[in-house]
């Protein structure tokens, strides 16, 4: 089985991995191909790409893009994007300027707390990355608050916690729009994750499908019926089938490259149809 990974993460967004080491790590794990899907950003696909493919290792370049839905933030993750897009460049700067509020506005509330976090430094640790809530949850554990990273994310930072901050993002139809006119496919993430009823999920989908092209079907979470039935939903929305772990390194303890959990299989074929269907986006039909 040649065993593929399509949902990954690098120091570039939330990740403790280097794009190199991440490459580097792929190799290691006898990966056939991999795509890199930092958050809202393309800063490490450059390097990535350069030491997969000096490794033998099929690399595609991609995003996850926080999204809107229903006043529910969802995420979608495009694949075979042209990261030099200069449309897609300007949108993903001005996400970051909205994710900077917002890491303002958290650090007031922390402040509020009786938490004093000192954002200048988690911007000198972490510079040109995109700064999310893993890094302040880093910084909750470096400074006592907290004794893991998990436990920091519940107390403080997730939503319902006292110094959650709501993200300002991107309509769901717009990242479409957005991938597709970077010569990319767009993917539902993780779709049981936002914990719908099914038919609230049924209802996204029937909304959603005639836009996107896949749907993740094959991710570290997923049980063996989590995967029939994601795989029964996008046969019947017209989907195809993606797969990835989610990899984050050891902002995830316990969940691995390629195998996330342990029961991960994602084969190189929900690859190869996923790469026509980017070729016929891309007019190659």
């Amino acid at each position: 089985m040649k065993i593929i990974d399509l949902h990954t993460h690098s120091t570039c967004s939330d990740g403790t991995l280097s794009p190199k080491q991440l490459s580097l790590y792929a190799a290691k794990k006898g990966l056939s191909a991999y795509a890199l899907t930092d958050h809202d950003t393309v800063d490490g696909i450059e390097e990535a790409k350069f030491y997969a493919e000096k490794n033998n290792i099929e690399f595609i370049p991609g995003i996850e893009i926080s999204s809107g839905y229903n006043n529910r933030e969802i995420h979608i993750v495009g694949l075979f994007i042209d990261y030099k897009n200069s449309t897609l460049i300007s949108r993903l700067s001005h996400i970051k300027e909205k994710r900077e509020k917002r890491n303002e506005i958290i650090v007031k509330k922390l402040d509020g707390l009786g938490i004093k976090i000192d954002y200048d430094e988690i911007l000198n640790e972490n510079k040109g990355k995109i700064i999310t809530k893993a890094h302040f949850a880093k910084q909750l554990v470096k400074k006592n608050y907290s004794s893991s990273i998990y436990e920091a994310l519940n107390k403080y930072l997730n939503e319902g916690a006292p110094a959650y901050v709501k993200k300002e993002v991107l309509p769901a139809k717009e990242t479409v729009s957005l991938i597709k006119s970077a010569g990319g496919i767009a993917v539902l993430a993780h779709p049981l994750y936002y914990k719908l009823s099914e038919n609230e999920l049924n209802k996204m989908l029937e909304d959603l499908s005639p836009y996107l092209t896949a749907m993740e079907c094959y991710y570290s979470t997923h049980s063996k019926e989590d995967v029939l039935y994601t795989v029964s939903l996008c046969e019947r929305y017209g989907l195809l089938a993606s797969g990835g772990s989610d990899f984050h390194g050891d902002n995830k303890p316990g969940l691995d490259l390629a195998v996330g959990y342990g029961n991960l299989k994602a084969d190189y074929a929900v690859l190869e149809k996923l790469k026509e269907a980017a070729l016929i986006g891309k007019g190659f039909n």
